[in-house]
């Protein structure tokens, strides 16, 4: 009996090799986060790998012009995450729920700041693992990068800020990163001051703009 030859695959629909790519990017990805920090990942067909805050960090997120001069300022810092206009400075879990307290502690909790506590419960963009190129799955607005990546799992908690008390005792002298009060007071200043540029640019605009007549 003659062999058969088994008829030919039929083509993949339209991205089906790029739909491929993604999703070996995102088991790729996945695996590196877990395997090699230990932290937890939540992936779906067609959706970026995302992050789980509140287990092993917590995140401040703030609009990125201000986060350049934060880190101008203050100098070596934990995990930086650049996404789009916004960047995300990882802090030590159980950080967000301080931040209320200690802005109004800093006398800007009235004031009206870009600055974002991410804690339990929140998802944020996993980043391109170093040495990854950053083109892989991503939401509109640009891929998230890391600036400051993170270090290995057994050093990671000595390079998180965490609040170590009003005084900065404790676990600060042990840290390769500033105190959480330190950092969220540059944070605070650096988003005021931001929008404070912002906003006088816009009235300069308006006082420019001629004046139409009916």
């Amino acid at each position: 009996m003659a062999p058969t030859v088994p008829p030919p695959r039929p083509p993949l629909p339209d991205g089906g090799i790029a739909q491929r790519a993604a999703g070996d990017s995102r088991a790729t990805w996945a695996a590196w986060y877990e395997d090699e920090l230990g932290w937890a990942t939540v992936t779906a067909p067609g959706e970026p790998v995302l992050l789980r805050a509140g287990l092993h960090f917590d995140v401040l997120e703030l609009p990125a012009d201000a986060g350049r001069a934060v880190l101008r300022r203050i100098g070596p810092t934990g995990p930086v995450v650049l996404h789009g206009r916004r960047m995300r400075l990882l802090v030590a879990a159980g950080s967000a729920e301080e931040v209320p307290g200690l802005l109004e502690w800093l006398e800007w909790g009235s004031l009206p700041l870009d600055l974002r506590a991410i804690g339990p419960g929140s998802l944020i963009t996993a980043p391109a693992p170093p040495g990854t190129p950053p083109c892989g799955p991503g939401r509109p607005g640009g891929a998230a990068v890391w600036l400051r990546p993170p270090a290995p799992a057994d050093e990671m908690e000595l390079t998180l800020p965490a609040f170590d008390g009003f005084g900065g005792a404790g676990r600060g002298g042990r840290r390769a990163a500033p105190d959480l009060v330190r950092l969220l007071a540059a944070a605070a200043t650096e988003c005021h001051r931001a929008r404070l540029i912002v906003n006088t640019a816009l009235s300069k605009e308006r006082q420019t703009q001629p004046l139409a007549f009916s």
